[in-house]
């Protein structure tokens, strides 16, 4: 966001979303996909635990 250089009009306004998808998808992959699979391991976990 930076630049000066010719066409740097076109991607200045780029630099945001991508930076907030980089974050997004960090944020996705190191917290919300460890948290789910925990939720549905220890929802199985007690389902078949009540089946036995």
């Amino acid at each position: 966001a930076i630049s000066t250089g010719p066409g740097s009009e076109m991607q200045q306004p780029m630099a945001l979303p991508v930076i907030g998808g980089l974050v997004a998808s960090t944020l996705l992959t190191l917290v919300v996909v460890p948290v789910v699979y925990m939720w549905v391991e220890g929802l199985r976990a007690r389902l078949v635990g009540e089946q036995t």
